[in-house]
């Protein structure tokens, strides 16, 4: 019997996604917060890891730049 192994997601420290995204700490976090202008439903949750430790799960970081890149217009 051949034992399937599933491969535990990359998470990405908030440095990471600041690189990745371009965006700020201050952008990141108003894009998470319901009651910000700027909130983004579609931008990544961050995930817990400790009591004072997250991460972001970096699947989810590229899904959401796509989606943005896909909005481009072309002229």
């Amino acid at each position: 019997m051949t034992a399937i192994t599933k491969q535990a997601p990359v998470m990405l420290r908030l440095q990471q996604v600041k690189q990745r995204t371009g965006l700020s700490r201050s952008t990141i976090y108003n894009k998470m917060d319901p009651s910000s202008p700027f909130h983004d439903p579609e931008f990544p949750r961050r995930v817990q890891l400790g009591i004072a430790s997250v991460a972001w799960v970096e699947s989810e970081i590229d899904e959401w730049l796509h989606k943005r890149m896909n909005l481009r217009v072309e002229n």
